[in-house]
């Protein structure tokens, strides 16, 4: 089942001044701020910063329940893996793609 868009992750050449813009925009402070990650809650959808480390853009994660099945459909569709499932901490588990258009999609399974 997919629960929808809950987490949109932008990467920043410097995440400082990033987070001191989204905290202003979002009118928030980072629920999660470290070096490697920073993350703003606005009702149920999570804002996060990352520091950009090549020309990868932002990134929409569908939240779904089995991210096994949902990765392998879009990779049937011919898309590119660009993160392989990881478990990023506390069984949440993340994956991304590049779709045929160049669009990343991510998937998280909580």
């Amino acid at each position: 089942m997919n629960k929808g868009i809950k987490t949109v992750i932008y990467p920043a050449q410097d995440v400082t001044q990033a987070k001191t813009l989204f905290r202003k925009l979002l009118g928030v402070e980072p629920y999660a701020d470290q070096p490697y990650y920073v993350g703003f809650k606005v009702g149920d959808q999570d804002i996060g910063l990352v520091p950009k480390t090549n020309n990868e853009g932002m990134t929409a994660f569908y939240h779904v329940d089995d991210i096994k099945s949902s990765l392998q459909i879009l990779l049937d569709a011919g898309s590119e893996t660009i993160q392989e499932i990881k478990d990023v901490g506390k069984g949440r588990l993340i994956a991304s793609v590049k779709d045929r258009d160049g669009n990343m999609i991510g998937l998280v399974q909580n």
